[in-house]
């Protein structure tokens, strides 16, 4: 075992076989941003990801996870290579954790989703399950400070450890590093100007806590205020439920399905549909107050109309389940953005840089947390 002034760190990943993307969820860009801090911090010596939980290969691994901030390796590697493992993307095997910790390793779990939401939807509507409850011995959660409130007790419940809220992270490096394979011509960041916007819903409708109803709502809200500018709808992530009658009759309800203002659409990087096809984003969270595509948003300077109350003042907020407050934040929006949109920028950018894997305050708390395994 190392001294606690060279750690040798991994995080989890879960690797499938064949193409993966690091934007089919956030979970897969938390993991490399958690890795960018780890190196920052002065008692980590090595930082790695650990491919697992999948049926993908270490090829695969590679092919995935090309750009990679620290190396790859797998879990046979990880029981003799590591002191800490940070159960995150793929979950651990429990023989797997009896032998690390036997070797003296400490293991976290670092939740990064609504798990009491999910948990109950997959146990009532028969899903395959989440979060396995193994009864592996954990020496510590983490979780974000979007689950306080839900998630905190249930996790304290159900692993038996202490849990721990830690900053929420995010770096624009993967947004960057996409956002150079645009065509030509295509641009992502706002652009001032337009006399009707196009506007984007971009929740994945996989669980209650993000879902297409409410930001449809604040449209409608909004149309009904002002029939005149919004150009377009772009409900992304909905094409399964086009299947479902409840939803068809909810939509057809709308003065914006009625008057053709709204396309129902697959599931893409905010990036794509934006740098062409956007000047606004609508969205709405329960329980969920931590998004990527709220910092995305900001980082192009787009209007974001929310109700997040983790984002400082950022965006355009409305309450809880408001629609219509939400319709009046959206048409506040068209009516000042474009004026206002130097003091948004920087307003954003102030709050952006906080949730930096490589600030001094995050590296700080992440390096406490670890030290704290090993005083106890």
């Amino acid at each position: 075992m190392s001294s606690v002034s060279s750690l040798r760190v991994g995080v989890s990943i879960y690797v499938r076989k064949g193409a993966q993307s690091l934007w089919e969820n956030g979970i897969f860009q938390n993991c490399l941003f958690l890795a960018m801090l780890l190196q920052k911090s002065p008692i980590v010596d090595n930082v790695v990801l650990v491919a697992g939980s999948g049926d993908g290969d270490m090829q695969d691994a590679m092919n995935f996870l090309q750009d990679s901030p620290v190396p790859v390796i797998d879990m046979a590697s990880a029981i003799d290579e590591l002191d800490v493992m940070i159960e995150m993307s793929a979950q651990l095997a429990k023989e797997w954790m009896i032998n690390f910790k036997a070797k003296g390793g400490k293991v976290v779990s670092m939740r990064v989703g609504n798990d009491y939401v999910i948990d109950i939807e997959r146990m009532l509507f028969d899903k395959p399950s989440a979060l396995l409850i193994t009864g592996a011995s954990y020496d510590e959660v983490w979780t974000l400070p979007e689950y306080e409130k839900t998630c905190m007790p249930y996790f304290s419940s159900t692993f038996r450890a202490p849990v721990r809220i830690m900053p929420h992270l995010w770096s624009p490096v993967i947004l960057n590093r996409a956002c150079e394979k645009l065509p030509e011509g295509e641009q992502f960041g706002y652009q001032p100007g337009r006399k009707r916007w196009r506007i984007g819903i971009f929740e994945p409708n996989m669980c209650m806590v993000k879902t297409s109803y409410m930001p449809m709502l604040v449209c409608e809200s909004a149309h009904r205020l002002n029939p005149d500018f919004i150009e377009h709808i772009f409900a992304c992530n909905t094409l399964n439920l086009k299947k479902q009658n409840t939803f068809n009759l909810f939509t057809q309800s709308l003065d914006i399905i009625r008057h053709g203002l709204t396309s129902f659409e697959g599931r893409y990087p905010i990036w794509q549909v934006v740098s062409s096809y956007c000047e606004a984003i609508v969205c709405h969270q329960w329980e969920n107050a931590q998004n990527y595509i709220y910092y995305e948003a900001l980082y192009g300077g787009y209007p974001l109309i929310h109700n997040s109350h983790l984002i400082g003042d950022c965006g355009y907020r409305y309450h809880d389940f408001d629609c219509e407050e939400g319709g009046q934040s959206l048409v506040d929006a068209y009516k000042m953005h474009d004026e206002n949109l130097a003091s948004y920028r920087e307003q954003a950018n102030i709050f952006l840089a906080t949730l930096d894997p490589e600030a001094e305050c995050n590296v700080r708390c992440y390096t406490e947390a670890l030290e704290s395994l090993f005083k106890a």
